[in-house]
């Protein structure tokens, strides 16, 4: 299937991290430019424009977009995808200020800053005129849908881009009239930041009680359904939806 992503121009922040390496390497699969949004950079190249930045800084962000819309001309794809998890278990009267502070400002508000930024930059160029709207598509997670004890900070910022997805896809189009604003929620999915947390003796067999498939994501299967909503043509008339990428989980334990 041609997913018409070819030449069209992707912005992802978290670029350098687990999933954020994959997102890339898959638009860039599907002939897409790509601008790389990180603290730590990635390589440039022709089809590669890599800005540093902190999400928790609005300024960067605004930047960025600057710099995409210079190189490229516009953007048409935002992938918000930066985000933080604590890996220590704590009650939510443990967690220190700072960490809840930090997950905060990193998950939600890094994701409003992020969404402000691409909506101003659709503002400053218009949609496309072959009619392909623009898409953007919020990184959630099952904890925002279910919950997770001991990481109820984290939970919560992810609970909210339910509300930023509803919201905003209501706004886009006045800018866009074909412009899209979905939600992809990953299970847990093994990547570099909870290597560690799945490693540990039965903790693989203990997070898929509550999936009828009983293995754990790779980056691949969230890219795969991040590209599918970011398609103008596989998803043109979804907007406002949620793709929860986690084997069928369920709030419940389906197994001993």
């Amino acid at each position: 299937m041609d997913l018409a992503l070819t030449d069209k121009v992707a912005f992802i922040t978290g670029a350098s991290g687990g999933i954020g390496v994959t997102l890339m390497e898959a638009f860039a699969g599907e002939g897409a430019r790509l601008v790389a949004h990180s603290r730590r950079g990635v390589p440039e190249s022709a089809t590669v424009l890599s800005t540093l930045g902190d999400v928790r800084d609005p300024a960067s962000l605004d930047a960025a977009l600057r710099r995409a819309e210079e190189r490229f001309g516009r953007v048409d794809i935002c992938v918000v995808n930066a985000g933080i998890w604590p890996a220590e278990s704590r009650t939510l009267d443990e967690v220190p200020e700072a960490r809840i502070r930090e997950v905060m400002e990193v998950n939600l508000l890094g994701a409003i800053w992020t969404a402000r930024a691409f909506l101003a930059s659709i503002r400053r160029t218009g949609p496309r005129a072959d009619g392909h709207g623009a898409s953007m598509v919020f990184i959630g997670s099952t904890a925002g849908h279910f919950g997770e004890a001991g990481h109820a900070e984290y939970a919560a910022t992810k609970a909210a881009l339910l509300g930023l997805t509803l919201s905003l896809k209501n706004e886009i189009v006045a800018l866009d009239p074909r412009a899209r604003v979905n939600l992809v929620e990953p299970g847990w999915t093994v990547t570099p930041m909870v290597a560690a947390t799945l490693a540990a003796d039965g903790s693989a067999d203990r997070v898929t009680r509550t999936m009828p498939l009983r293995q754990l994501a790779t980056p691949d299967d969230v890219a795969r359904a991040v590209l599918f909503l970011s398609s103008p043509s596989a998803a043109r008339h979804l907007s406002g939806e949620t793709i929860t990428v986690a084997g069928g989980m369920e709030g419940r334990v389906l197994r001993g």
